[in-house]
């Protein structure tokens, strides 16, 4: 029997890295740019990140936060007033020396103008945006001070990988001041389910969420929470991370308020974001071997209109049957948001763009041609079933149904992934199993989560690191504690956490 041809090849079960990759370029998502570890997002991607956005934007502004904007160039003298903030990204740092440039004798341009302090391209923002607050904030009637910011930072990345991790990369960060420890440790909680709840309403993306480890834990920061998102190379991807920063940035911004009595007390802290990360997230949780598949309510367009026009002299009646299905379903809508439809009126072969869409991920797909106008009949085509399957229905039957098929494909797409990391998650209490459980097997995928006890030894968790590439990726929120040893030492452990490999 011959092998399925399919658009990507070679395929997540041939290659999963080279997949991966064929997928963006066929999808058309994004191309190295001529900075090394830099990408191009092209639109087709960056309309993925534009929804992402103006959801998000939405949700948080919704729990009261504003948005505003601080420099991309922070003084060196700031990250050095936090000890371990400094440490935790100073090998990513990228660094400002000189303010122009000028020729040589040789006429090459070369820096000139020393700066009298080297300036940081912003990796993170809580220093820069920690002596902002440390202006406007005076009195707890200035509290809770909630902000955050879309932005782009700079981390300088040995080993790269479009959209999982790259040099510059695009986030929102929110950073916010309360009046007592209480408020900041719910504040960062908060925001935390904010991203649980986007990724599976949106994304069609389950995570888990969790604490991380002392070892794992933001530069500076108290406590990090995390969510966790399984890839189908069974792997994990942190997606998103919010941080209980205690009082620490606060010391070292000089973020004082005058509380009630009158007497002095430093701001409690948290920081908290997500990054274009979240769309790698999207083409490993969801793609196949015929390219990118997205979820409705996160496609920039929704319904594809393939015009199929065999003779010329039927053009105009197919166009304006087109335009009309067209503006029949734009008035109603996938999850927040108008449904968007394209007509693909460029001058290729039907099943040319046909393929192209595949690729691209759009939801659905509609061929229209003199045959399906005059039978009353159209051809409905879901990413998410096999290329050929198709729905046949009439035009009044698509302006009824589209919303709920967008809908029943939002939610199959969740079931899917969630099964998927439910069926690859287990309980392992015997050492031998746990090296079974990581172990390659030839080219096969392997692993998965492994929910594991553990002693909370630092140098545990860092031998397992070093011996089998696994982490700790968090210790879950909301699973009950169940008392058990430690697979690696026997001791006594109050709840199992999550093992795995990780991108």
């Amino acid at each position: 029997m011959s092998k399925q041809k399919t658009a990507i090849a070679p395929t997540r079960a041939e290659n999963y890295s080279e997949w991966y990759q064929g997928v963006l370029k066929a999808a058309d998502l994004a191309e190295h740019s001529p900075v090394r570890g830099c990408m191009i997002i092209k639109p087709w991607g960056y309309g993925i990140w534009e929804n992402i956005q103006k959801i998000l934007d939405g949700m948080i502004k919704d729990t009261g936060h504003q948005n505003a904007y601080f420099p991309l160039f922070i003084p060196l003298s700031f990250l050095e007033k936090e000890a371990q903030h400094i440490e935790g990204f100073a090998k990513e740092c990228a660094i400002v020396t000189h303010h122009r440039l000028e020729k040589n004798k040789e006429g090459k341009l070369i820096p000139a103008g020393e700066l009298e302090e080297p300036l940081i391209v912003r990796p993170t923002s809580e220093m820069i945006i920690g002596h902002a607050f440390a202006k406007w904030v005076e009195s707890y009637r200035d509290l809770p001070l909630l902000i955050n910011q879309w932005a782009n930072v700079v981390r300088w990345e040995m080993r790269t990988r479009m959209f999982l991790r790259t040099t510059e990369f695009l986030w929102q960060e929110g950073h916010t001041v309360h009046a007592t420890r209480e408020e900041a440790e719910v504040e960062a909680k908060k925001m935390l389910d904010v991203y649980v709840d986007f990724c599976h309403r949106y994304l069609a993306l389950p995570v888990i969420s969790g604490e991380k480890t002392p070892s794992e834990r933001f530069p500076g920061a108290v406590d990090t929470y995390t969510i966790e998102a399984m890839t189908q190379d069974r792997k994990a991807l942190q997606a998103g991370t919010s941080h209980f920063l205690g009082q620490n940035f606060s010391k070292s911004c000089g973020i004082e308020f005058q509380t009630v009595d009158g007497s002095k007390e430093y701001g409690w802290t948290t920081s908290w974001g997500v990054t274009t990360r979240l769309i790698g997230g999207l083409i490993m949780a969801h793609s196949d071997d015929d390219g990118l598949v997205l979820p409705p309510r996160i496609a920039p367009t929704h319904l594809i209109i393939i015009p199929i026009i065999h003779d010329e002299s039927n053009r105009s009646k197919i166009l304006d049957y087109c335009e009309n299905l067209s503006r029949s379903v734009k008035h109603h809508r996938c999850g927040n948001e108008p449904i968007k439809v394209f007509i693909d009126k460029r001058d290729l072969r039907g099943g040319e763009k046909s393929w192209g869409w595949i690729k691209k991920g759009a939801p659905l797909r509609l061929e229209v041609g003199l045959r399906e106008i005059e039978e009353g009949k159209l051809s409905l085509f879901r990413r998410d079933k096999p290329h050929k399957e198709r729905i046949s229905l009439s035009a009044k039957e698509l302006e009824e149904k589209i919303v709920s098929i967008l809908d029943e494909m939002q939610s199959d797409l969740l079931k899917k992934a969630t099964r998927f990391r439910e069926e690859h998650t287990k309980k392992i209490d015997k050492l031998s199993d746990f090296h079974e459980f990581f172990s390659a097997k030839g080219d096969e995928i392997h692993g998965g989560f492994a929910l594991c006890h553990w002693n909370g030894d630092p140098a545990i968790e860092a031998k397992v690191k070093e011996e089998h590439g696994v982490t700790i990726r968090c210790i879950p929120r909301g699973v009950p504690s169940e008392e058990g040893r430690c697979l690696f030492t026997g001791e006594k452990s109050p709840r199992r956490v999550i093992f795995a490999k990780a991108y």
